[in-house]
């Protein structure tokens, strides 16, 4: 397929507003404002299919319509553009060479929401990028994309850039919310949901940097066009971060439901240096790990969770047979195993949010499909992979 969300990134001067309209930017936002309500614009979303591309999968035009019936005013949008996850830099392009793309589909959302303003919540890290993107958001004030009766029309909206300060955890959606109102960074309980009860308490949509970038591409060519790419229950581009050790790391932008063997060999490049592929993580450092023979697993979100793990970010991780999948201390003990595996029965589905979760799933999946490896340790003292190749004991 052609890029659509990247399509832009390697032309010259594409953070500029001008190169970005002389290539159709912003002409969705006309559309929207000249032709469609607020419903209408929930309702090709809806009908699209487009899900939540940060992790969890949720259907972004249902969280849009359960923002938008709450009546408690104002409404807010948030973009979480906090990219912790190890092993996910799928956002980093879109925000550092076109943010335009983003804007424009945030002004969009913002629209069919009834939102009053955004907030771009940027990992700290991103300083280049927090940069880029309010640059962006002048222009496209100046151009009368922002502000005051938008192009002529009764809708008021503004964006800002709210850059956090390396919490993983305000990457979950109610710790970003918390850190935005200038609070420790820590998750919510639910319910209340941030649909009816978000930031100062208002109703408030958060969605991923990906999912906005999708929205002005769907109401520029219609929902029947975004739902003929990909698998029915989960359509569109996704992109894909591979990482490890491949020949061709890197972002790939591709149809949801690729073949996870396809990312791995046809756009990575292969194992490096003819080694045996032993582990995949196919969705960040916090989904559970997979092995060689899931190499056939499409990678959407119905199709990973039924083989054990979760598409997440979609951050693949690639790991060569010279990958140990112990942390090693020396001072492991046979009643260790049982001791963490019972740590984490309490854990799964007792805190506020899924990253308690997260935080147990490589230890759950690296002890039920490479149980022998902390054995060996254990017992033998030593390394189950050869010393002579070995680079990692993880």
């Amino acid at each position: 397929m052609n890029d659509i969300l990247l399509k832009n990134i390697n032309k010259p001067n594409s953070t500029d507003i001008d190169v970005y309209m002389a290539n159709g930017g912003y002409s969705a936002l006309n559309k929207t404002l000249s032709e469609y309500t607020p419903k209408d614009v929930i309702d090709i979303v809806q009908k699209s299919g487009l899900r939540g591309r940060g992790g969890a999968g949720f259907p972004t035009g249902k969280k849009w319509e359960f923002a938008a019936a709450d009546k408690n005013t104002p409404r807010y949008l948030l973009c979480n553009a906090d990219e912790g996850e190890p092993g996910t830099y799928k956002d980093r392009p879109i925000i550092e060479k076109d943010p335009h793309q983003l804007i424009e589909g945030i002004i969009i959302s913002g629209y069919a929401i009834g939102a009053a303003a955004c907030y771009i919540y940027i990992r700290g890290e991103y300083a280049y990028g927090a940069d880029v993107l309010r640059r962006a958001i002048a222009q496209a004030y100046k151009k009368d994309f922002l502000g005051k009766k938008i192009l002529g029309k009764k809708f008021d909206f503004d964006l800002y850039v709210h850059k956090g300060a390396g919490a993983y955890v305000c990457g979950e959606e109610t710790a970003l919310i918390e850190s935005i109102e200038g609070k420790r960074g820590q998750s919510r309980i639910k319910p209340p949901f941030p649909v009816n009860v978000g930031v100062w308490n208002k109703p408030t949509v958060i969605n991923n940097v990906e999912t906005l970038a999708n929205v002005s591409h769907i109401v520029k060519n219609g929902p029947d066009w975004f739902k003929a790419m990909g698998p029915e229950k989960c359509p569109g581009p996704k992109i894909y971060s591979i990482s490890g050790h491949v020949n061709k790391p890197g972002n790939y932008e591709l149809i949801m439901g690729t073949p996870l063997k396809d990312l791995i060999y046809k756009y990575g490049g292969g194992i490096k240096d003819g080694k045996n592929l032993k582990a995949i993580i196919p969705g960040g450092a916090s989904t559970p790990v997979l092995k060689p023979e899931h190499i056939d697993v499409n990678m959407d979100y119905e199709s990973v969770g039924a083989v054990g793990s979760m598409l997440g970010s979609g951050a693949v991780m690639v790991m060569d047979e010279t990958v140990c999948m112990v942390v090693v201390n020396n001072e492991g003990k046979i009643e260790d195993i049982d001791l963490m595996l019972d740590i984490c029965d309490n854990m799964k589905g007792k805190t506020f949010c899924p990253l308690g979760d997260g935080a147990i799933n490589p230890v759950l999946s690296t002890i039920k499909h490479f149980k022998d490896e902390y054995l060996i340790h254990i017992e033998e003292k030593r390394c189950p992979v050869n010393y002579r190749h070995s680079r990692y004991c993880l």
